[in-house]
């Protein structure tokens, strides 16, 4: 019995001794990379989840070309992120130009263990009455369509990035910080192609509950502050699993931070997790339909 109990500690022991060892080699060669190694190596790996690093945001944002284009949008999204540890404050704005509806929608709130926001441009096939919002899948526009936009979020007054780009789905993430999606502010700018688009798309945020001067336009370009949504928020219905997920996120960013402590920047907090725990390096890189992202690569598989 003693035998035993001796070989189970003299385990224990080889094994933090073991990982004591990995923790600090792993830390010595993220400190010895180029900046510039570091930012390549992480874009590197995040291209095939539909994303890339921004180094001088210090901050993770999408790529053009990203797996999600394909999927569209449809309402459900928004109804069921809750349950996957999304929780956000949504803003979709609906407006019909050039025999299309057309949906431009804003989020900001808190994705797993990522604080960041979103802003996503799809369209119908035709004109859909607004009873038809809910239940269409609206398609991601074509690169001929994208949209200059830009992005600053705020936590509590204070900057956390700025992205900018021509985009169907610009967005932005801080891995590692959590919030409510209240303490957020969104500042967005959006350039429309013609007048009568933007003045479509100003209508209908007007419509919605935003007064005019709430806008500053200037040329063909609006711009504007999303903090308090004007329309229902689907999180709202779903009370126990609103506080529930927000818990858990809390929790793991706590951890996250925990685990990565040597480390401030995100490029060597990721990279670090990358190198020392793969499984959570993946399992962090939870911002948007996973589940659509497993059944594809099964779906692959199978092919």
């Amino acid at each position: 019995m003693y035998l035993l109990f001796g070989i189970f500690l003299l385990l224990c022991l080889l094994f933090v001794l073991l990982n004591f060892w990995k923790r600090r080699r792993i830390i010595r060669k993220i400190c010895a990379m180029d900046p510039c190694d570091k930012a390549c190596l992480l874009s590197e790996l995040l291209e095939p989840f539909g994303f890339c690093y921004v180094p001088d945001q210090d901050a993770v944002t999408s790529c053009v070309d990203a797996w999600q284009r394909e999927f569209g949008y449809c309402s459900l999204f928004d109804k069921t992120a809750v349950h996957f540890q999304m929780v956000f404050d949504c803003e979709p704005v609906y407006f019909c130009h050039d025999g299309r509806t057309w949906m431009i929608e804003f989020w900001k709130g808190q994705y797993g263990i990522n604080v960041g926001a979103e802003i996503g441009v799809y369209r119908a096939d035709g004109i859909l009455s607004p009873g038809q919002y809910d239940h269409t899948l609206f398609q991601s526009v074509p690169d001929s369509e994208l949209l200059p936009m830009s992005m600053e979020l705020f936590y509590k007054g204070s900057s956390l990035f700025t992205i900018r780009g021509c985009h169907w789905w610009l967005t932005g993430f801080r891995p590692g910080t959590w919030a409510n999606p209240e303490d957020l502010v969104l500042n967005v700018s959006i350039t429309f192609p013609d007048q009568a688009m933007l003045n479509s798309f100003t209508d209908s945020l007007m419509q919605n509950g935003y007064r005019g001067c709430d806008l500053c336009v200037c040329g063909l370009t609006v711009s504007f502050m999303f903090a308090s949504p004007h329309t229902r928020q689907p999180r709202l219905s779903y009370r126990f699993s609103l506080w529930f997920s927000q818990w858990k996120n809390r929790m793991f960013c706590a951890l996250y931070r925990w685990a990565t402590r040597p480390f401030v920047c995100t490029s060597d907090r990721v990279l670090y997790l990358y190198f020392f725990l793969p499984y959570a390096f993946r399992h962090m890189l939870t911002f948007r339909r996973n589940k659509k992202q497993k059944f594809r690569r099964r779906r692959r598989k199978h092919r």
